[in-house]
């Protein structure tokens, strides 16, 4: 979709956090060596579910991409963080590239333009979370200086300009891990919504086959790297039913992929019933089991069309070994028309996710930065504060329990130690660096007792106080050490080893949190096994004495 948002929005103030920068993080490597073959069920698991940066690198004004154009602010790594910290896993990152594309045969990409993909990109991995690149809008029929067009009349000179674009951007990356996907096109058809042309839709599948043989080719990572491709328009029914969608060969993928898997992922979007979701009035707020008038329920697309429509990607694609991508969907903020409005929109956001769950789908939330009235944002991207909680609450109800651990990232917890009955607690209450954790009596939750999982992938979760924000600061292995009696308190997010930890539970329903500074011998207990308050929390080799053991208590 082009803008998701028809009306202009001018934003007169760009607020100063967006000129501070993230200081202090350890940084991620997407280096060749760090990649992980990661399978069908495993690539789908490790994505979760997803956000889009909409309506930024993608947007377009006379020709010239710039991630301004559409009234947002310079993207910012505080930004990435906040997504990691709502607990999303996965980012679509859409580029456009018109005019940054220079002329003659050689068609050369800017190169400010692709190390400013690249600057974001690596903030995504920095986060340890994977990210698509696409080419977006270059395919819309609607935007002057469109050129990846399938109902174009020279064919030959769109291919040649197609593999040289990808030959490009995928030799940039041709080194990083795992964590990127690369996405062929975006909405890509004739501009009509009827039956598709099938001549059109065959320059569409030969598009596709140019975009897998060009990326292999380039080799490295790029050989074995999953790659998502889009049918006519990202339609579901259009892409899996019989209107001409081929799924190309992947001739040049890595041998050292076992031949029984694929590594192909099909994209598609879902905004229906388009009415609720993206029409810019009041007459239609409402959607679902949810809804109190049905006056303002369109009348197509209910669930039972939600259940339908991926049970085909799941019967056509995902059955098949072909994981699929709800590459964007979303609803639009009516709640100025009809205060049932957000009620509804969290109810279809639970629903798209649990249906795309239940069908191996990864589902990607599109945010295009536009907050209040007919907007999709659930981030402000100035103060970088979540503005929709409900939204992200009903995706992370899906998705935040863990089916290994029964921890649900969408609660708090308040940890009690198993040996002495007291509750985990930041000495003084301080949201501060190095502010020292111990055991405490508690007979209720408060900030400095109460904390927050967030999954960070491969089982691991960072564990938030909610001192402060509840953002900020988090469980912390003094100076990321492996060794025996090193000291636990919280520090600010500087996503490395040090603030990593492996839940497994135990048979008496308790938790062992084994650090990942150690390696995973060591685990989070209380010193000397002490049974009185200030006992002081720190870091010892796994010996399964009940001082190394937590009960989680769920907080309201």
């Amino acid at each position: 979709m082009r803008f998701k948002k028809l009306s202009a929005i001018v934003l007169a103030v760009a607020m100063l956090l967006s000129m501070i920068g993230v200081t202090g993080l350890s940084e991620k490597e997407a280096s060749a060596a760090s990649f992980q073959d990661l399978n069908q069920s495993q690539i789908v698991e490790a994505m979760g579910a997803g956000w889009n940066l909409g309506n930024q690198l993608e947007s377009v004004i006379n020709g010239t991409p710039h991630e301004t154009n559409w009234g947002n602010p310079i993207i910012s790594e505080n930004l990435i963080k906040a997504v990691k910290n709502a607990g999303f896993r996965s980012i679509r990152v859409p580029v456009s590239y018109f005019n940054k594309i220079g002329s003659g045969s050689s068609y050369t990409i800017d190169s400010a333009w692709l190390n400013r993909v690249q600057e974001v990109v690596d903030w995504c991995i920095k986060y340890d979370l994977y990210v698509i690149i696409n080419i977006h809008g270059d395919g819309y029929t609607t935007i002057d200086g469109g050129w990846l067009l399938c109902n174009g009349s020279d064919q030959t000179t769109i291919r040649n300009k197609y593999a040289a674009c990808w030959k490009q951007i995928a030799n940039k990356f041709k080194d990083y891990d795992h964590h990127l996907i690369f996405e062929s096109m975006n909405e890509e058809f004739d501009g009509t919504y009827g039956t598709p042309n099938r001549t059109y839709y065959s320059n569409i599948n030969t598009l596709n086959q140019i975009f897998v043989d060009t990326v292999r080719q380039t080799g490295g990572n790029n050989a074995k790297r999953w790659l998502m491709l889009p049918g006519w328009n990202t339609d579901i029914e259009f892409t899996a039913g019989d209107y001409g969608f081929v799924i190309p060969s992947d001739n040049y993928r890595s041998s050292s992929i076992p031949s029984n898997e694929k590594r192909i992922m099909i994209s598609v979007h879902y905004y229906a019933p388009y009415d609720f979701c993206l029409v810019e009035n009041g007459n239609h707020t409402q959607w679902g089991s949810t809804a109190t008038d049905s006056s303002k329920v369109p009348g197509y697309c209910d669930e039972s069309y939600l259940n339908y429509a991926f049970g085909l990607l799941g019967s056509k694609f995902t059955s098949q070994g072909y994981p699929v991508v709800i590459g964007e969907y979303g609803a639009a903020d009516k709640s100025q028309d009809d205060s049932q409005n957000a009620v509804c929109r969290a109810d279809f956001a639970a629903k798209v996710c649990a249906t795309a769950k239940k069908n191996g789908c990864v589902p990607i939330w599109w945010d295009n930065g536009v907050t209040g009235a007919y907007g999709l944002a659930l981030f402000n991207r100035y103060t970088y504060e979540v503005t929709q909680q409900s939204i992200i609450d009903a995706i992370m109800g899906v998705y935040g329990n863990s089916s290994s651990t029964g921890i649900d990232t969408g609660k708090s917890y308040m940890l009690k130690n198993v040996n002495s009955g007291l509750y985990m607690d930041v000495s003084g209450g301080y949201a501060a660096n190095g502010a020292n954790v111990l055991q405490y009596t508690a007979s209720s939750a408060k900030s400095n007792n109460t904390w927050k999982f967030v999954a960070a992938g491969d089982g691991y979760y960072y564990i938030y106080s909610a001192l402060g924000d509840g953002k900020t600061f988090l469980l912390d292995v003094e100076n990321n050490s492996s060794a025996n009696g090193a000291n636990v308190g919280i520090w600010e997010n500087t996503y490395c080893d040090a603030q990593l930890y492996k839940p497994v539970k135990n048979s008496d329903g308790s938790y062992t949190l084994y650090t990942k500074a150690s390696g995973c011998k060591s685990v989070v207990e209380i010193s000397n096994a002490d049974t009185t308050n200030n006992g002081n929390v720190q870091q010892w080799e796994h010996n399964g004495h009940n001082c190394q053991k937590w009960y989680l208590e769920a907080v309201n």
